[in-house]
């Protein structure tokens, strides 16, 4: 079982201000089809009458199970603001948050691809934190009985990604793949060359190796972890910065965890700039000064808190999420 360095691979191309690729790349994800896509996986968390509608993107996923984990901090976010009446909508995939944005048809989101798309656009408020960290980790699984032991093992064989643009379910793995000699071809905008690879979404890409539709899948660890054995072995950093290590032996069947990467900086929380309100900062205040005390003051009856998605935000810049723009780099993707 392997776990990244922080400092393997080198940059392609050169980079702007922000960080993000500069001339000619050889593809490009266009953030554009449908903005009524948003519409079709939306959902709202209550709302009032005589109140400042704001709309909450959440990262897309599967919009059944993330709109509940994120309960506790809709109803914080309108208990501690007068006047607040928050929509929280599941975008179809992450192509669909800028335009949104930019139609203005949300005004807040969390995703770190579409911030990093344009920075200049958004208001950063900062990273989210869970169980104390504000990172989280790209893993690889597959079955306790395999004979994949490393990166290199997959080659010739079925993987199973999140979506193209998921940072942990995409992003970090195609590159760590590359970085372990195989030949990624157009992965993750199009085929790879020395394995094949689907993508859709984090829990689908587990149930297709648990369905023998897939050798190996690509997750982050608030999914993956929980199809860990709950005694299995972790690595040192894993162990200390990774806030779900606490949900291992939560689901069945077991799963067999072969790759780590480093430390990833959790979503981002971010607005866009052309929204103008006083709601703004105050939103952002309270995401600030919110912490696991006051949250739990929100939880629902019932509410599992192994998948909170939150308890504060922690005030980061662009910095931070420097590593997510040199793999981008990287592997060619020029976000527009």
């Amino acid at each position: 079982m392997t776990q990244e360095n922080a400092t393997t691979g080198s940059d392609s191309c050169s980079t702007d201000s922000y960080g993000r690729a500069s001339g000619v790349s050889r593809r490009k994800f266009i953030a554009a089809g449908s903005v009524g896509a948003l519409t079709l996986s939306a959902g709202c968390l209550g709302t009032s009458s005589g109140s400042e509608t704001i709309t909450m993107l959440l990262t897309p996923d599967t919009p059944s199970d993330v709109r509940p984990q994120y309960q506790p901090v809709h109803d914080m976010l309108e208990g501690e603001i007068d006047g607040l009446d928050l929509e929280m909508k599941v975008p179809q995939d992450y192509s669909a948050v800028r335009p949104a944005l930019e139609s203005e048809q949300a005004e807040i989101a969390m995703d770190d691809v579409t911030l990093i798309s344009a920075p200049e656009m958004m208001d950063l408020f900062g990273t989210a934190v869970t169980g104390g960290t504000a990172f989280y980790f790209s893993m690889m699984l597959t079955k306790p009985g395999s004979s994949i032991d490393e990166r290199t093992d997959l080659e010739g064989r079925d993987v199973a990604f999140a979506d193209r643009l998921s940072t942990s379910g995409s992003i970090f793995a195609v590159y760590a793949l590359k970085q372990a000699g195989l030949d990624v071809g157009d992965a993750p905008d199009g085929d790879p060359v020395d394995f094949d690879g689907t993508w859709s979404n984090h829990e689908d890409a587990v149930q297709r190796v648990i369905n023998d539709e897939a050798d190996a899948c690509c997750t982050w660890s608030g999914n993956g972890m929980a199809y860990l054995a709950e005694d299995q072995q972790l690595p040192q950093e894993v162990a200390q910065q990774d806030s779900f290590v606490g949900t291992r032996g939560d689901k069945s069947p077991t799963l067999r965890p072969f790759w780590w990467s480093f430390p990833i900086p959790k979503q981002p929380i971010y607005a866009r700039q052309s929204w103008e309100s006083d709601m703004k900062s105050e939103i952002r205040q309270a995401l600030l000064d919110s912490d696991r005390e006051l949250i739990d003051q929100y939880l629902p009856e019932g509410y599992n808190e192994d998948e909170l998605p939150f308890s504060t935000l922690e005030d980061t810049s662009m910095d931070n999420y420097q590593p997510v723009i040199k793999r981008l780099n990287d592997l060619g993707i020029q976000l527009g």
